[in-house]
């Protein structure tokens, strides 16, 4: 357990550190992520976003994990 809350907060200071240049990338923006926009009610739905970035995330646990 220790070694995970360890692991987690070395990666949220990495991002943390890095946003910057993470803000620039397009995710949040894909094609296929929803946004409804209405006078009074903004909804953001970011459905390839989330499926890219469990993507990305499966992959490198996979290799750290070999």
């Amino acid at each position: 357990m220790q070694k995970s809350l360890i692991v987690l907060g070395l990666a949220i200071l990495v991002v943390g550190l890095l946003w910057p240049w993470l803000s620039k990338l397009p995710l949040g923006r894909l094609p296929g992520d929803i946004i409804i926009d209405r006078p009074g009610l903004k909804l953001y739905f970011p459905i390839t976003t989330s499926i890219v970035i469990s993507i990305v995330a499966s992959l490198l646990l996979w290799l750290f994990r070999r």
